[in-house]
């Protein structure tokens, strides 16, 4: 696997903390999905009253379900109407260390689509990292309602020149990307002009994370991506 495939070196996603409580057991459960490229599987945390959108989002190269952000989104969209599925890629079912290439994951995302739009909802595409960027790739092939693009790796680290700019602007429907403002796999300011929303996790690393001398806490940061995402989902109807 070369870095023009992976976004190699792989920092954590996010720390995996108990920070955020998972939302209430009952609803709560979990679906494995056969797709082209392995097994899957989806934890679904149903929204608590009428569900309105189903907010399908998968982790990086270099984490799971687990990294914080993603639990936090998990605990906090569907008292808001929206039903989070947490997808993990075939790679990451069957235990291995290091994600295959981009080809193979949009292959496990396209096997996984189906169980996504079965609850008949419109389906916001999302990931961080590379799984953003595979939301990016397949939103229009898939029929997506928008996309959920968290801590987009526009370059490797230090190698601006490797764009994957058009990944992001050829993604056809709206986008929301939410970005440290530290992160080294494209800071908010090198990101080039196009029809999406940025909002900038200030400090934050690849993976949210903020320095203990930063103005606001690690808590704080991660609120400013769960208020992005409420705002920007109650927006899209």
């Amino acid at each position: 696997m070369t870095p023009d495939t992976a976004d190699t070196p792989h920092p954590p996603d996010a720390p995996d903390t108990p920070d955020t409580p998972d939302t209430a057991d009952a609803t709560k459960t979990v679906e494995t999905v056969e797709t082209d490229a392995g097994t899957a599987r989806i934890t679904w945390h149903r929204a608590r009253r009428r569900a309105r959108l189903v907010l399908a989002v998968s982790h990086g190269a270099g984490g799971g379900i687990e990294a914080r952000d993603l639990k936090a989104l998990a605990a906090a969209l569907p008292a808001h109407g929206v039903t989070v599925a947490l997808v993990e890629q075939p790679w990451r079912v069957a235990g291995k260390k290091v994600a295959p290439a981009p080809k193979t994951l949009d292959t496990g995302w396209r096997g996984i689509w189906p169980a996504l739009v079965k609850p008949g909802l419109p389906v916001i595409s999302g990931g961080r990292s590379a799984g953003a960027r595979v939301a990016c790739r397949t939103a229009t092939e898939l029929g997506a309602h928008a996309v959920l693009a968290l801590s987009f790796p526009l370059h490797p680290p230090g190698r601006p020149e490797k764009s994957r700019a058009a990944e992001l602007l050829g993604a056809g429907v709206p986008t929301l990307v939410v970005q440290g403002g530290n992160d080294p796999f494209g800071r908010p300011g090198e990101f080039p002009e196009g029809a999406y929303e940025l909002v900038e996790v200030p400090h934050g690393d690849h993976g949210f994370a903020v320095p203990k001398r930063a103005d606001l806490t690690a808590e704080e940061a991660v609120a400013v991506v769960t208020d992005a995402v409420v705002s920007w989902t109650a927006a899209l109807g």
